[in-house]
């Protein structure tokens, strides 16, 4: 089952990756490949409150018939895109005092007990990262320069493999220790639930993608492009 090629945008100069547009964003490149190859019928994620893959976690099992089921950390309010995983049909379980240690501990105690498969944070597999290559080859771009955000550093080492002659920049929010191969790293200072200070003039998520732009307007090369991964 593929998924629509990605959408490219001139926004200020840069080339813009829409892949806002995908109703869960690049993590749907990398969590449908990953359940193709799995036989079990229920995937299980621990997301941040903040997180995108718990969305794409969502549509990936409803365009499988597979069932998700997403751990996050209780709050008083869910978050939107926690709002929008179970909209779109995915399981919900809070867990109270919930860091991601602990959500992620509960979420494998579950796995283990039902005999469901626990994504990867990140969908950090092999299937995911051929996949996320593809579709950035499949755009015939040869860019100079790429821009992203990282938070497990799958998509920026994915870019990587499709484009082994350009620079990358990689904005790191949240997780400092993630793996970002060759990237330039930028740590961003606002804690991953803050939402970034300057906007890009497309949807882009307020706590992720969002935050590399204002180094993208002050620093990028002219016709760098961006990979934004959601809305």
């Amino acid at each position: 089952m593929l998924l629509p090629a990605p959408i490219i945008e001139q926004h200020a100069g840069i080339v813009v990756v829409r892949d806002d547009l995908l109703p869960g964003g690049t993590k749907m490149r990398a969590i449908l490949p990953l359940m193709q190859a799995q036989a079990a019928g229920e995937f299980v994620y621990a997301s941040p409150a903040q997180g995108y893959a718990q969305v794409a976690m969502a549509h990936c099992a409803r365009l499988l018939g597979r069932r998700a089921t997403v751990f996050t950390a209780a709050r008083q309010q869910p978050h939107m895109l926690t709002v929008a995983a179970a909209q779109a049909g995915a399981n919900i379980i809070t867990v109270p005092c919930g860091y991601l240690s602990v959500v992620q501990a509960r979420a494998r105690a579950y796995a283990a007990e039902r005999g469901a498969f626990l994504v990867p944070f990140g969908a950090d597999d092999a299937a995911s990262m051929q996949a996320i290559s593809a579709a950035a080859t499949a755009t015939g771009l040869q860019p100079q320069e790429v821009w992203s955000v990282a938070g497990s550093g799958v998509l920026t080492r994915a870019l990587q493999r499709a484009w082994p002659q350009a620079r990358f920049v990689a904005v790191v929010v949240g997780k400092q220790g993630c793996d970002t191969g060759l990237a330039r790293r930028i740590v961003h200072p606002l804690p991953f639930e803050r939402q970034a200070k300057v906007l890009p003039p497309f949807p882009s998520a307020p706590c992720y993608d969002a935050k590399a732009w204002e180094y993208i307007r002050a620093e990028a090369m002219p016709g760098a492009l961006f990979w934004n991964v959601g809305a």
